[in-house]
């Protein structure tokens, strides 16, 4: 464990002039008191590392020092060869970058690794995009990267879910997160972190101005807490319902955000009565979480495979719905 600590401050290093002991101590898990025998025992293995005290101080490597990488297991040599789907390198225009830097890597590795790599980005693919995906518009990106590797503020023309205006932002950015093959801006407006959709940037423009960004704060954090944002919103309302067995795992990936869990096999009928074929395995009861009761009529798209049966404002908002739509397609339909 201490040579792969040592490997890790090494490495970490040789990427920037200097860098706090403390964030090296967090980053490893570990004290600042080890961190101080670790560089310690790095200078006396002969590597030119040294600590600088201070209020402005931290751990730097002497300028122009490098060493190749060596010491990789032969799963860590492994796990540099798991290929996740080039689409998020395409949309950067880094795939052929990609590529190279593989080759690279595989000159790099330690000849005895080489042909498990080899084999390894060869059998085993990661693919983001979840299955029957909307087609997505195209994003450009372009302006968006710059203004992240640039360190500059970010003028854009947004258009908000449901709306048709635009509207302008000034904003500071953090950097760019794919999720599920979504591209979303994470950056800072008037000092309040906010996610924005890549493909409603409708305009884009890299300022002279120089980002501000709130000290100390990375994109992985701030990413981190919008998510949960996302994710943990309030509760809502509970909505059960009684979906046939075969239906059950199709509603589940379809509603995956509201879906709650299965709460108990039912042998009733979605006409109440018990089963006429002695089928009494065929409904089962779920529950799912709703923000609002007309946000149930999601379940429309089931037909007759899925009942909703509380609560009361939840069924009378499926029955006003099919009201509605039986009226529209009714005799007089053409």
């Amino acid at each position: 464990m201490k040579f792969d600590r040592l490997l890790s401050i090494l490495l970490l290093l040789q990427q920037r002039d200097l860098v706090p002991a403390t964030e090296l101590a967090e980053r490893l898990e570990v004290s600042v008191r080890t961190v101080y025998r670790d560089v310690e025992a790095l200078s006396a293995a002969g590597i030119p590392v040294y600590a600088e005290r201070g209020k402005y101080g931290g751990i730097r490597l002497l300028p122009g020092f490098r060493t190749d990488m060596t010491g990789l297991t032969a799963d860590e040599a492994r796990a540099l060869f798991v290929l996740v789907s080039q689409r998020a390198h395409s949309d950067l225009g880094l795939d052929r970058a990609l590529a190279s830097a593989l080759r690279k890597m595989m000159s790099a590795l330690p000849a005895p690794h080489r042909p498990a790599a080899e084999e390894t980005s060869r059998r085993v693919l990661i693919d983001p995009e979840r299955w029957l995906a909307r087609r997505r518009e195209e994003v450009d990106l372009e302006a968006l990267h710059t203004a992240v590797l640039a360190d500059r503020r970010l003028r854009i023309a947004y258009r908000h879910s449901g709306s048709a205006s635009l509207k302008t932002y000034t904003i500071d950015p953090y950097g760019v997160v794919s999720k599920a093959g979504d591209w979303y801006l994470v950056a800072d407006h008037e000092a309040v972190p906010r996610l924005f959709r890549a493909d409603r940037i409708k305009e884009a423009t890299v300022t002279a101005e120089a980002v501000r960004r709130r000290d100390g704060t990375e994109l992985a954090r701030v990413w981190e807490d919008l998510r949960q944002g996302v994710e943990e919103r309030p509760a809502g309302i509970r909505v059960v319902v009684r979906v046939r067995r075969v239906r059950i795992d199709m509603l589940e990936r379809i509603t995956t955000s509201h879906f709650v869990g299965r709460i108990e096999d039912s042998g009733q009928s979605a006409e109440g009565g018990a089963e006429a074929d002695g089928k009494k395995d065929e409904w089962v009861t779920a529950e799912l979480r709703y923000p609002v009761p007309a946000a149930v009529c999601q379940l429309l798209q089931f037909g007759t495979d899925v009942e909703v049966l509380e609560p009361p404002e939840a069924v009378g908002e499926v029955a006003w719905a099919v009201a509605e739509l039986a009226g529209m397609y009714g005799d007089g339909h053409t």
